[in-house]
């Protein structure tokens, strides 16, 4: 898939000014624990992205009420972001044992939620407290190419648009017009 100079420039319009990592960045490669349904793999950004695209959404804490809603809203739109190719990825700096049971149940084991450690928070620029006993991130969603560039961000605290606008995002990157 190539993303014609139009349809860049389309994504990079659609971007908030609050973005942690500008489009055009190169994404921060990483490996970590994750799980899906409860199962426990490991997962790896540069693998995910040899299959196509990649949505990676950071949340605060697993089981709060806005990143409950905001997973449900991930996991009922699992199959248009497949139908797009891309691979939605859930991260947070929960353990990965909480992530276990949070994938079971808000997730509806649609997809993968993983463990952001402290380097993946400082490479994403999304560290929202790093006070014990709890470290969280910022709500940020990026849209990554198969390419390993970052082409969307979505900003905000507020959950209620990263799914609608990552799936756009995603859309338009799929697109051949863009």
């Amino acid at each position: 898939m190539r993303l014609v100079p139009a349809a860049l420039l389309s994504l990079l319009a659609a971007t908030p000014a609050l973005a942690a990592l500008a489009p055009g960045a190169a994404a921060p490669d990483f490996t970590t624990r994750g799980a899906t349904a409860g199962k426990i793999s490991d997962v790896n950004l540069a693998k995910l992205l040899k299959k196509g695209p990649v949505v990676l959404y950071f949340f605060p804490a697993a089981f709060t009420p806005g990143c409950s809603a905001e997973a449900r809203a991930f996991a009922e739109a699992i199959p248009a972001f497949k139908k797009a190719g891309a691979t939605v990825i859930g991260m947070s700096a929960d353990p990965v044992d909480v992530l276990a049971d949070f994938s079971k149940k808000d997730c509806a084991g649609q997809f993968m939620v993983a463990s952001a450690g402290p380097a993946v928070i400082a490479g994403y620029d999304v560290a929202l407290s790093r006070a014990a006993p709890r470290v969280m991130t910022t709500r940020t969603s990026y849209v990554i190419s198969p390419a390993g560039k970052i082409v969307y961000v979505h900003n905000d605290m507020n959950y209620a648009d990263h799914v609608r606008n990552t799936l756009d995002a995603v859309k338009r990157l799929a697109s051949p017009k863009g």
